[in-house]
């Protein structure tokens, strides 16, 4: 099975939701972030992605590593991602840039979106853990 490598940021309000984003022609939601490029490393590559995508400006030194982790990739059958999460806080609003056509805040329990994989198997079971 292909393997597509990313990197992800779990960034959750005030109020514990989670910031979500779904791309163009695409109907899962899912952490921001992206794809590697050649020799880049994890974290510069999510700073990279939440600029491009989101507008954000964020230190990477500020990330807080969860690990890697693995799942079906949600836009791409038959392919797994293999993605370092990192948790972190940012003070700016984030806008929908490049392919990202939406973004929103989302409950721990909404029901009601089709979330990816990876969001699903992996960050909110460790997120409704830490509230519990």
């Amino acid at each position: 099975m292909p393997v597509i490598r990313i990197a992800a940021a779990v960034i959750v309000d005030g109020r514990g939701s989670i910031l979500l984003v779904r791309k163009q022609g695409t109907s899962a939601w899912m952490q921001p972030g992206g794809k590697l490029e050649a020799g880049e490393l994890p974290d510069a590559a999510l700073a990279r992605e939440l600029f491009e995508e989101l507008a954000l400006v964020v230190d990477p030194a500020t990330f807080d590593h969860w690990g890697r982790f693995t799942a079906a990739a949600a836009n791409e059958a038959g392919h797994t991602v293999d993605c370092d999460i990192y948790a972190l806080a940012i003070e700016q609003t984030p806008v929908a840039s490049a392919e990202i056509a939406e973004l929103r805040w989302v409950a721990l329990d909404d029901t009601q979106l089709e979330i990816a994989p990876l969001a699903l198997e992996q960050v909110f079971p460790r997120l409704r853990a830490s509230v519990a």
